[in-house]
């Protein structure tokens, strides 16, 4: 399977390569840098590994929530090459990304990730492991105000960690949820590597999209949507 992950929902521009069972990276957290890092992130990944565009089986798209000028980026490129090339998008969530990378490198059984979605609030996804160390999605991701979360209040059976951001960005959030939570990871933003196991899965299972169809996952509707006409 050879599938091309990229994510700018974040401060990280990150791309990997997957090339059957080999997978390289390229990653770098610099603040509005992605549109001159991204390109030339994804020809250094190609002609490392001497493939074209037209190799890949599909494009995996750190699809946020996040950054809504990052996530355009990320979602431009994809569909243009995908375009260019004949192939699908996978959309995948970058929060879900990070949980997968919590569940690789840590003793968990739980993953709340938060991400900053400013307005003094979070962009918040649960998730639990599976047997093939996928993260599954407990509740639905949502935009999350400085308070307890609800969804912590039963205890895990096993570790609950807490990733991302928005943790050290709103560290009243952290107080409120801090007798729920049994570790915080160094985990902050999301590794594309990360992305291809659950793009993988969901090529699989048929989940894949014509690049047309792409809808970055926006949360916050109010501020995506274009002001009406007057």
């Amino acid at each position: 399977m050879n599938l091309l992950g990229l994510d700018t929902s974040s401060v990280a521009c990150t791309v990997a390569l997957q090339q059957g069972d080999q997978i390289t990276e390229r990653h770098e957290e610099k603040p509005r840098e992605h549109t001159r890092l991204l390109l030339p992130m994804i020809r250094s990944l190609l002609e490392e590994a001497k493939m074209e565009t037209s190799d890949l089986d599909a494009i995996v798209l750190g699809n946020g929530p996040g950054s809504f000028i990052g996530m355009r980026i990320a979602a431009s490129v994809a569909q243009g090459i995908a375009f260019a090339s004949g192939i699908r998008i996978i959309p995948i969530s970058s929060l879900a990304a990070v949980a997968v990378q919590v569940l690789a490198e840590h003793d968990a059984t739980e993953v709340a990730v938060t991400q900053d979605a400013h307005m003094s609030e979070v962009y918040l996804g649960i998730y639990a492991g599976d047997d093939s160390g996928v993260a599954k999605p407990l509740i639905a991701e949502r935009l999350q105000p400085q308070s307890a979360i609800a969804e912590l209040s039963s205890s895990p059976d096993g570790r609950r960690i807490a990733a991302g951001s928005g943790w050290s960005r709103y560290p009243a959030l952290f107080e409120h949820n801090i007798d729920r939570i049994d570790q915080v990871a160094d985990i902050l933003y999301p590794r594309a590597r990360f992305l291809l196991k659950l793009g993988a899965q969901a090529l699989e299972a048929g989940e894949s999209i014509p690049p047309a169809d792409v809808v970055p996952a926006y949360l916050r509707q109010k501020v995506a949507q274009k002001p009406a006409s007057s």
